[in-house]
């Protein structure tokens, strides 16, 4: 999966820009460059989606219809969402959000994401943490311009993100296109963490503990976009309560 969003919007940690990304042979490459090399990576099971200039997003059709690493596409009320993987308790959040028996892992997200987004029942980071599996998901709601994004911990999937020439963040499963859409400036996304693009980064597994850049140097010993880990001598004052006159991105993550 491909997903890019504008840097207007997105708000990415300013750690995942490293500057080396300008000073080797290899430069960062713009949006449209990076989706057009994904979308040649697979010609004929490819599927995209463009929103003017504030995001693109791209699927590729899974070999097998059903396997643990699912790949999964849909969208609804304008929310759009990208799964990887699989989530072992779907049924049982199915029922619990009110959804059928046959509605699938990205059709869970995008109502999870609507309820938190409309009512805030639960903390965002307690919703997260209730999916059982190996998963990652990128949620894009066009009509408020936000993006949603969260990677399992158990590291049954990958999942990568980094910076394109114009400030766009690019999201993908798929380190080789990562790496030549953003040179340098790319890490992995932190296991067990999520990400709003007016929240921030937070982990949910450690939902009072700070999430801090770690410096990362490659093999050619260039620095790279940062590495982000829980810091669990470093407590958050307080995680906000959220409900339905609070709005439940604004997660602390300073």
């Amino acid at each position: 999966m491909l997903a890019i969003f504008h840097k207007a919007f997105a708000n990415p940690p300013e750690e995942l820009n490293s500057p080396a990304s300008y000073n080797g042979t290899k430069k960062p490459k713009l949006p449209e460059e990076t989706l057009k090399e994904f979308l040649s990576h697979h010609p004929d099971k490819t599927f995209s989606m463009s929103f003017g200039d504030a995001a693109v997003l791209a699927y590729v059709l899974p070999d097998r219809p059903y396997s643990l690493h699912q790949r999964l596409f849909c969208g609804f009320e304008d929310i759009y969402c990208l799964f990887l993987g699989s989530l072992n308790n779907l049924c049982s959040l199915n029922k619990q959000y009110g959804l059928t028996k046959c509605s699938n892992e990205a059709m869970f997200v995008i109502e999870a994401y609507r309820t938190l987004r409309d009512r805030g029942p639960y903390p965002a980071d307690q919703v997260v943490k209730d999916l059982d599996g190996s998963f990652a998901f990128v949620v894009y709601d066009s009509k408020a311009g936000t993006v949603f994004a969260a990677l399992g911990s158990d590291g049954g999937v990958k999942l990568y993100w980094g910076i394109a020439a114009d400030g766009s963040v690019v999201i993908s499963d798929d380190l080789e296109v990562i790496k030549a859409g953003c040179a340098k400036s790319f890490a992995p996304f932190p296991a067990g963490c999520m990400f709003h693009s007016e929240g921030g980064l937070m982990s949910f597994e450690h939902p009072m503990n700070k999430v801090k850049p770690m410096p990362r140097v490659d093999s050619e010993g260039a620095m790279c976009g940062a590495n982000f880990k829980v810091d669990k001598f470093t407590r958050l004052n307080s995680i906000p309560r959220v409900g339905s006159e609070t709005n439940w991105t604004q997660w602390d993550t300073q």
